[in-house]
């Protein structure tokens, strides 16, 4: 069960301004990522499920947030139907991102008043989104897209809240773009969680890139 209701999700997203995500089938190294963001500043972490028993990696992941990272909420993305949707909401994810909008995911989800992001790219599929109960629209694929088109989208439907995955970047130039715009939260991947020159993770990188990201964030959201 979700340790986090919607509510306080989408309060952390709004606050921190930032969601890391992440995927490896190694738990101790999944473990060390989600200690050097949770280091950096971070309070929530996108795990995507990209892997074979990718659903065990999380498990142990998630057992360790509960157990060492206070107000860390724990997520899972790339899920694509309502059965992975479900069978991760079992085991404690406290939020939901899809990189499509599935009815059958908002139900599921909706049922059990966990925090869903659909991927969406349209105003008819962020309407959608919306009309069953989306909090915060993943924009995806971000780097499709652009901060103009957020502004855009802004327009016609201040209320929209949304959250580009792909094409932002750790720097003042990209972030104070995307939040200019108008977005409510930002997702980084293999942007964030770096690798050194010989291919390892750098923890201190990653824990030193989250850090400034949010603070950062939170300057541009005073």
């Amino acid at each position: 069960m979700a340790q986090y209701s919607k509510i306080e999700v989408a309060t952390l997203m709004n606050s921190t301004g930032l969601v890391p995500l992440f995927y490896h089938d190694d738990v101790e190294v999944g473990k060390k990522v989600l200690k050097a963001c949770y280091d950096g500043g971070a309070r929530l972490l996108e795990f995507t499920s990209r892997g074979d028993f990718a659903h065990e990696v999380f498990a142990e992941l998630n057992k360790y947030a509960i157990d060492k990272l206070p107000e860390m909420a724990l997520g899972v993305g790339s899920i694509t139907d309502a059965a992975a949707a479900s069978l991760y909401m079992q085991l404690g994810a406290n939020f939901i991102v899809t990189p499509v909008l599935r009815e059958d995911i908002a139900i599921v989800c909706n049922r059990r008043k966990v925090l869903w992001s659909a991927g969406c790219a349209t105003l008819t599929e962020i309407a959608k989104a919306e009309e069953l109960g989306c909090e915060i629209v993943k924009l995806f694929p971000g780097d499709a897209y652009s901060p103009s088109y957020v502004k855009a989208i802004k327009g016609p439907c201040p209320w929209t809240s949304i959250m580009p995955t792909g094409g932002v970047a750790p720097t003042e130039e990209s972030l104070s773009a995307w939040f200019s715009a108008g977005v409510t939260c930002v997702g980084m991947g293999s942007k964030l969680i770096v690798k050194d020159k010989d291919g390892n993770f750098d923890f201190d990188k990653i824990k030193s890139l989250t850090k400034t990201s949010i603070d950062f964030i939170k300057k541009l959201k005073k």
